[in-house]
């Protein structure tokens, strides 16, 4: 299993205890790359805190963060960013422990910020979740998307099969059913939410320079009476299990002649006749199409450390700070899109009132005008100056200059 399947699954657990039961979306991983960038600005109290949301030493998840930024996974379009209202001096040494891959600029306005998140999430996601306001110093965000299609896509059914103790049968009218091939079902026992159903759909895989990647999309469902908490944190064991496992292999899969035959509110198990040696399992699911669009405050999940680390090195002590996630998802019968946008911001408190006063300058009598050469590059001709007047027979501006330039 993969190392950070630990911290990740810790981290997960917390965001999604935000959202509760309700219906939502959300990037864990996205949120969790923003604190494990963070990190290697922090120093004695808040390193331990940073490290405490990280759920693994700061170190550990600022190198994993690099390697997961240095070669993303052919499915799964990654970018990060840090944009700053100037380039703060003090955020010098942290800036260059962030990957190399991570845009840096200055701060830019909110239709920049926009564009950035519809580029980097293949226009699922629209508008970038935090707002460019006068207070803003700087915005560090992820962006993780991906696109993909069914190795075998589902076949349909009347959604009456999602069973007669369902309430969605009478909402809908068609839903998903597997294919006879392709996916994976199976029914295992978990620590947290008892017996479940597990349904595997892998998506069509793709050539990559270490063999071919793929994705596994993996739906686990518990008695209805089991905290979705529960549900959730043992569908991350099992996905991430599945993922891992040889192909074929459903990681702890419960025998069907082990389990009472008849209706549950997960599975109906039924005895058909067949001609085969020994004794035959079979599995299928069914399961609705669905979409989700979410936003969540981050604030309460590790961001606020995060906040103190970039603060002190501005010399701000607590700053204000927001964090959020947008994230969308759609799981049809071809294929499954989700996306998600995570922006940390960092701000100072607006400054006080004051007079400022403001000239207007009026070339209105004879003046002198120099035309000097420059070359970054330092050459001979830099700072040189090349042509001087004095004006003192000011022309009309001529009628050809009238109109607008032509846009490029």
């Amino acid at each position: 299993m993969n190392p950070l399947y630990g911290p990740l699954a810790q981290y997960a657990e917390r965001l999604h205890h935000i959202a509760g039961d309700t219906h939502h979306v959300a990037s864990p991983l996205g949120a969790w790359l923003l604190l494990a960038l963070t990190g290697p600005a922090a120093t004695g109290d808040t390193r331990t805190s940073l490290a405490e949301a990280l759920g693994t030493d700061v170190g550990s998840a600022a190198a994993a963060a690099h390697a997961l930024l240095a070669a993303p996974h052919p499915l799964v379009a990654a970018a990060t960013a840090l944009w700053e209202r100037t380039p703060f001096e003090e955020l010098a040494g942290w800036r260059a422990t962030l990957p190399e891959r991570t845009q840096t600029g200055p701060l830019p306005d909110q239709a920049t910020l926009d564009a950035w998140a519809r580029e980097h999430t293949y226009g699922l996601i629209d508008r970038f979740p935090i707002g460019v306001t006068p207070d803003v110093l700087l915005i560090l965000a992820s962006a993780l998307a991906t696109k993909v299609s069914w190795a075998e896509p589902f076949q349909v059914a009347p959604a009456d099969q999602l069973g007669p103790g369902s309430r969605w049968a009478g909402q809908l009218k068609r839903v998903l059913r597997t294919p006879g091939h392709g996916h994976r079902c199976w029914i295992t026992a978990t620590a947290r939410a008892g017996d479940v159903a597990v349904h595997a759909a892998p998506a069509r895989p793709v050539a990559a320079a270490d063999g071919r990647a793929g994705m596994l999309v993996v739906s686990v469902a518990a008695a209805p009476d089991v905290p979705a908490a529960d549900v959730l944190a043992a569908a991350q064991k099992i996905a991430a299990g599945a993922a891992t496992a040889p192909d074929g292999i459903a990681p702890g899969q419960r025998s069907l002649y082990d389990l009472p035959l008849g209706d549950t509110p997960l599975w109906t198990l039924r005895e058909e006749t067949v001609r085969a040696f020994g004794r035959q399992e079979r599995i299928g699911a069914v399961l609705p199409c669905w979409s989700a669009e979410s936003r969540h405050n981050l604030t309460p999940v590790g961001f606020g450390p995060a906040a103190r680390a970039l603060g002190a090195l501005l010399g701000l002590g607590e700053p204000p700070y927001e964090a959020v996630q947008s994230a969308v998802a759609r799981y049809g019968r071809y294929g499954f899109e989700a996306a998600a946008v995570t922006a940390f911001m960092v701000a100072t408190g607006l400054p006080p009132e004051s007079i400022a006063r403001v000239a207007e300058l009026r070339f209105g009598h004879p003046y002198a005008v120099v035309a000097v050469a420059t070359d970054s590059a330092g050459g001979p001709w830099h700072g040189l100056p090349v042509y001087s007047a004095w004006v003192a027979e000011p022309a009309e501006l001529p009628e050809d200059e009238l109109a607008d330039p032509p846009t490029r």
